[in-house]
């Protein structure tokens, strides 16, 4: 198994990534925003885990590097799975929306992401291969009302994994990325907040719109990132997994 570097780990849904990674044999590093509560929930779940926390603000491409030197100063090798899962969210109508919100939504989902994979690339380089793991969004794809940016952002993540993919699949590393439907993490606490309803209520309204009858768990998201993240899936590259209990649908 190998380094699996997960972004936004202190999160509900980066948590559950974290140790289903764990779980398959993978040495987990976890990275998320500093200050605040956050790097001690980071460094908990790393001690639970045997992983390394290494907090940094992905949005700064150089905290991003030394967060990567360090990870594999640490691990004495370097990242092979890379899952970028950290994402900024807020919701506003768009006359209404804060620009530098607009751009910290943009910064991290997909400057972070870019500059993540952009700093594990030597190393991934170096060893022979690795998988990249790219988490966009169902709104990426379909758009959402008062979601602009996080929308944009997420839909340049999946060009991204395409992109990648071509880019980098020589180099036998696998670039793909996740759009999953509603998750049930404190996320939807923002989409509550928009809506002006209580979470019971947001969940009850994504859940309705859901063919299955209901929103996706973390544990769920998890099981497809380490289906991805396995290197015996070697020619799935540049590919969308769409996790979304049947809400878009493919046609041949």
């Amino acid at each position: 198994m190998a380094v699996a570097l997960v972004t936004g780990a202190a999160g509900g849904l980066g948590r559950a990534v974290s140790r289903r990674l764990a779980a398959d044999g993978h040495l987990v590093a976890l990275t998320d925003r500093p200050g605040g509560e956050l790097p001690g929930r980071l460094a908990g779940l790393a001690a639970d885990l045997d992983g390394i926390a290494v907090p940094a603000d992905i949005a700064d491409p150089l905290a991003v590097e030394r967060m990567v030197a360090r990870i594999e100063e640490e691990a004495g090798e370097p990242v092979g799975v890379l899952v970028a899962g950290a994402a900024h969210l807020a919701m506003a109508p768009l006359a209404e929306h804060d620009l530098d919100d607009w751009w910290r939504i943009v910064d991290v989902n997909l400057g972070g992401t870019f500059a993540c994979a952009q700093a594990v690339l030597p190393g991934m380089s170096e060893r022979g291969g690795g998988r990249m793991v790219l988490i966009a969004s169902e709104w990426g794809v379909t758009g959402w009302p008062n979601a602009t940016a996080y929308s944009a952002s997420k839909a340049g993540i999946i060009a991204l994994a395409k992109s990648l993919g071509r880019e980098l699949g020589p180099l036998g590393i696998a670039v793909n990325a996740i759009a999953p439907s509603v998750v049930d993490t404190p996320q939807l606490e923002v989409d509550a907040r928009d809506a002006e309803v209580t979470v019971e209520e947001i969940r009850a309204r994504y859940a309705a719109r859901v063919p299955l009858g209901r929103i996706a768990t973390p544990e769920e998201i998890a099981a497809a990132v380490s289906f991805l993240a396995d290197s015996r899936m070697g020619t799935l590259v540049g590919q969308i997994l769409h996790v979304n209990g049947g809400t878009t649908r493919g046609r041949i």
